[in-house]
């Protein structure tokens, strides 16, 4: 690659916080408000002029599992999150019980932080971390303002990418072990005026066929849909008629290069088409549906992992293992998406079982004062399958936060925070953290 040499100049610091959060996602506000509300000066840097990330900018929805059987083990922000949804008229309304207004979410996240005492700086775009020895001390950003430093005793890579980490050096991996491959992305869209009744009645006379098998079956034969998944998945949103639709499937894309998130996001409108001519051919309470709105930004599921102090495995999740250092809990299962086209492995729990996130999972190596939030913590592709679902990382998040205000109360880097003092301050402000903590 050809280069230039750019000339040498002096960054201005902007802000000098306790706490900076990059990314206002599922990972990021959790974070900035559990930081903010534990008494660190905190900042949250967000590409976006919104909060929510996946939930907002990527119309992810609905909430996936957060139950473990009868039991509501991710509660804390998350669950605020969730009244505060209702309260705004958010909620899940006429749709699954777990969906959500993304407009609304975007409020309400907005709401917590402020309330919480978060400095909020939109449209500002994260470039590269500032390191000094095996130490972060802050960031570099660019906005319309320019480039700038903003220093930070802690930061909180909650980026999904761990673009932070990545940049300081932290070892990291991309996909699975054998060959780097990811699994697809999905661009998410909404469709209305779906006559859900009727769509009802044929899922009531045909409950083998919950995803248009045959239907997709027949369109594929006769030549109008060429999918490279075998189902469609649909969940109702709250407003009544309308659907979420997670059935796009873009394969061979890397979530750390431009180019091919690019490639994905044209692809990706080219599939929503697809199968809107699809939808209204073909499936029942369909005909009269009209494309409603497609995501900003196409779904990443999997991108980098940072390598921390403990790398969760498969056989943590299958197994409901349980650790000394639990900061959040999962139920959601092993779920990966076929990195080269169609089918899914998935492996379930036993009903009514949990695993443990430890603590160490959010802990790179190498670089101190750095903490790692929502899906790019430290685990296999397999393990990082089930832990990547947005509740999940809520949990993540706040854990993240509230670890870093205790490093900066008690002197210490995260990596030396007192476990119990954190699993107490989680516990106090809402967590389940489960076996009677």
């Amino acid at each position: 690659m050809e280069c230039i040499v750019e000339p040498e100049r002096e960054t201005p610091i902007s802000h000098r916080v306790d706490a900076v959060i990059v990314g206002g996602g599922p990972g990021g506000f959790p974070a900035a408000v559990a930081a903010a509300r534990n008494g660190a000066n905190t900042l949250l840097v967000e590409q976006y002029g919104f909060l929510g990330g996946m939930a907002t900018a990527g119309l992810v929805n609905p909430f996936m599992s957060f139950h473990a059987g009868e039991e509501q083990i991710i509660q804390g922000i998350f669950q605020e999150l969730r009244e505060r949804l209702e309260a705004l008229g958010g909620g899940s309304g006429r749709g699954d019980p777990r969906s959500f207004n993304a407009e609304v979410f975007k409020i309400a996240a907005e709401q917590m932080c402020l309330e919480a005492g978060v400095k909020l700086l939109y449209h500002t775009i994260f470039v590269d971390s500032h390191v000094t020895g095996d130490r972060i001390d802050g960031i570099i950003v660019e906005n319309k303002s320019g480039r700038t430093a903003i220093m930070a005793q802690v930061v909180v890579d909650a980026t999904g990418d761990a673009d932070v980490a990545a940049r300081a050096g932290v070892p990291v991996e991309i996909g699975r072990p054998e060959d780097g491959a990811t699994q697809p992305m999905t661009l998410f869209f909404y469709v209305a005026d779906v006559d859900t009744e009727e769509m009802d009645k044929y899922f009531y006379d045909h409950p083998e066929d919950r995803g248009f098998l045959n239907f997709v079956e027949e369109a594929t034969r006769n030549g109008d849909l060429q999918l490279r998944r075998e189902n469609i998945l649909l969940f109702k949103l709250p407003q009544k008629g309308q659907i979420a639709v997670n059935s796009t499937r873009i394969v061979g894309v890397d979530g750390t290069r431009a180019e091919e998130l690019t490639r994905a996001e044209i692809e990706g409108r080219k599939q929503v088409m697809m199968l809107m001519r699809f939808f209204r051919k073909y499936l029942p309470g369909f005909q009269q549906s009209y494309l409603l709105a497609i995501a900003p930004q196409v779904g990443v599921r999997e991108s980098r992992r940072i390598v921390g102090e403990y790398v969760m495995t498969a056989e943590d999740v299958l197994q409901g293992k349980k650790f000394n250092d639990v900061i959040a809990r999962g139920a959601y299962g092993i779920d990966i998406h076929n990195p080269k086209g169609k089918g899914s492995t998935v492996r379930y729990l036993k009903p009514g079982t949990s695993y443990d996130i430890p603590y160490r999972c959010l802990v790179p190596l190498k670089i101190e004062n750095l903490l790692v939030a929502g899906r790019p913590i430290s685990a296999t592709h397999e393990a990082h399958s089930a832990i990547r679902i947005m509740p999940q990382c809520m949990a993540i998040g706040q854990a993240a936060g509230t670890a870093a205000a205790l490093a900066l109360q008690s002197g210490v880097p995260p990596r030396k925070v007192d476990i119990a003092q954190l699993q107490t301050a989680l516990i106090s402000q809402g967590a389940n953290l489960g076996r009677g903590r």
